[in-house]
């Protein structure tokens, strides 16, 4: 009875008849309902500002989980794999060795100086100039560079690239510029750096330093 009593009071009372300055005064249903309200506010404000928050920041930590996962599925396929790793790595150095200790283990200079002095008149190419470059040291290897410039057609200056990748020792072809030559034949002029190369033969420039 109570209760439907309360509800009835409440259905029948008229807002204008709160007196703001005396809120003791109010009916119970009134309070009882202002609470309730108050109570869904703050929980509607505490979830915004503090569950939301923590939503967010499980979120987050879900995918950090997830990446921290992947992260060691891969390393530990990497750990599983790493004698195989290791084995092709040895392998490896043991080929690469293997190829630059076929390189000579001395540069013999003048015998390239004729070939490529041969290579560019059997081309129908006048030879300019020929000058040694410093050698540039590498950890297993020596290079020798040697800049070139010919003069001739532009078909004898493809021959004679091609001459010169066609001999016997290793010898590579870098920076390259034509031009028109001084005279109106219609020649060109070729600058070229070759390059050859020897075996870093460590004992003996040790040996050689220490004397």
């Amino acid at each position: 009875m109570a209760l439907s009593d309360s509800l009835e009071s409440l259905r029948e009372f008229d807002l204008s008849d709160l007196d703001f300055e005396n809120i003791g005064s109010w009916p119970q249903a009134v309070k009882t309902v202002i609470w309730a309200l108050a109570f869904l506010l703050v929980g509607f404000i505490g979830y915004k500002l503090y569950i939301s928050d923590l939503n967010i920041s499980l979120d987050s930590e879900q995918s950090k989980e997830q990446k921290l996962k992947d992260d060691f599925r891969d390393k530990a396929d990497k750990a599983a794999n790493l004698d195989a790793y290791r084995q092709q790595m040895d392998e490896m150095e043991e080929t690469f060795g293997a190829l630059v200790r076929q390189l000579p283990s001395e540069t013999d200079v003048p015998g390239l100086l004729e070939d490529l002095d041969a290579r560019a008149v059997s081309s129908g190419l006048e030879v300019l100039s020929v000058e040694l470059q410093t050698e540039q040291v590498n950890e297993f290897y020596i290079e020798l560079p040697i800049q070139i410039t010919v003069q001739g057609t532009y078909h004898d200056l493809g021959a004679f690239v091609s001459g010169v990748a066609g001999l016997p020792r290793i010898v590579t072809l870098h920076d390259f510029t034509i031009e028109r030559g001084e005279e109106d034949d219609g020649s060109l002029v070729l600058s070229i750096t070759a390059k050859t190369y020897r075996y870093r033969d460590e004992e003996l420039e040790l040996g050689g330093d220490e004397q």
